[in-house]
């Protein structure tokens, strides 16, 4: 299955893709291709909003995922950034929809859970969790790539738990 992580932001969007195979109990990561997209400043909402969407829905007609996982709004210190975050999750959303992918929300603390078994883990644990998990000879960069690809790859695992639990409830 192929699965497109996504990171949301109105500066930046981070976008990870990989393919995920479980087998046994045992899930094969096989890491493609990450990246960001990124709007000028000075752009209007509008217009940002506008790129993210073009840019989503470029990233779905080459990649084809069957599923995108993005992460979902769950607690913002900064006020200010709430909204237009909202805003761009919003858009990737529709686009997903208007392609016919299905989407599917993570927090940040499952994702951490799901990758190193502590909901509190810290940014580097997580990114050296993924570049372990996908055998990769760095940690992927920029930050927000890195974010996406470790949604993506929570997701996979997501995938496997829940096929263990219907073949041992």
């Amino acid at each position: 299955m192929r699965i497109l992580g996504v990171d949301p932001g109105t500066a930046t969007v981070g976008y990870g893709v990989l393919d995920s195979s479980g087998r046994g109990g045992q899930e094969s990561l096989r890491y493609i291709a990450s990246g960001i997209i990124s709007t000028p400043k000075e752009f209007t909402p509008g217009r940002r909003l506008s790129i993210i969407r073009a840019d989503v829905i470029s990233l779905l007609t080459e990649y084809k995922p069957a599923v995108l996982a993005i992460e979902s709004l769950f607690f913002f210190k900064n006020a200010k950034t709430v909204i237009p975050v909202a805003q761009a999750r919003g858009v990737i959303l529709e686009a997903a929809e208007s392609m016919g992918v299905e989407s599917i929300g993570y927090t940040p603390m499952q994702v951490k859970m799901h990758l190193t078994g502590y909901g509190k883990a810290d940014k580097s644990m997580v990114q050296a969790t993924v570049q372990k998990l996908l055998n990769l000879p760095a940690i992927i960069k920029p930050d927000d790539a890195a974010d996406a690809v470790a949604i993506a790859v929570c997701h996979a695992r997501m995938l496997v738990y829940d096929a263990l639990a219907v073949v041992n409830p």
